[in-house]
């Protein structure tokens, strides 16, 4: 990964850091103060608060990937402890996916005429869920190049052994 792509990277999710803890704070403020500019009905609130949840795992998420993309900067990445960065990612889009599953339900009772968008918005859950999957995987993926990676250091050394 070139330095270019480091430096784009690392911006872009400083970025969306710093506004998402900008807008949780903003939202936070608000429930707690009972500051509402809209009508004050009650079902702002929860949708308020699974927001300030649903930035939460945003915000795990991308101080994982700032740590992973340190660690294939300095060339680490293939290590163990890669797993404990990437781990945290999955779970943070399995939260995020179940927290929209949760919109979903409560937004539900308001879409009987139109129940498409219910499961419109299901299916986006659903397509959450399939990018943890997809991430799952490339997890494997690292774990074989991890297990790799040490299965040529040994037999480095034993190579080493034999000259």
């Amino acid at each position: 990964m070139g330095n270019l792509a480091v430096h784009a990277l690392r911006a872009v999710l400083a970025v969306v850091l710093v506004g998402t803890v900008c807008v949780q704070a903003g939202m936070a403020w608000m429930v707690i103060s009972g500051n509402d500019p809209e009508d004050g009905s009650l079902p702002l609130t929860p949708m308020r608060v699974i927001t300030i949840l649903g930035m939460v795992a945003v915000q795990v998420a991308l101080v994982c990937v700032w740590r992973l993309v340190t660690m294939v900067r300095r060339g680490t990445v293939f290590s163990r402890t890669a797993f404990r960065y990437v781990d945290r990612v999955i779970g943070a889009i399995v939260a995020i996916a179940l927290l929209w599953f949760v919109v979903t339900a409560l937004n539900a009772p308001g879409q009987r005429e139109d129940p498409g968008v219910t499961v419109i918005m299901a299916g986006i859950g659903l397509a959450i869920l399939g990018v943890a999957l997809i991430v799952h995987v490339l997890r494997t993926l690292l774990a074989q190049a991890v297990d790799r990676d040490g299965e040529a250091t040994r037999m480095r050394a034993e190579l080493d052994e034999v000259i």
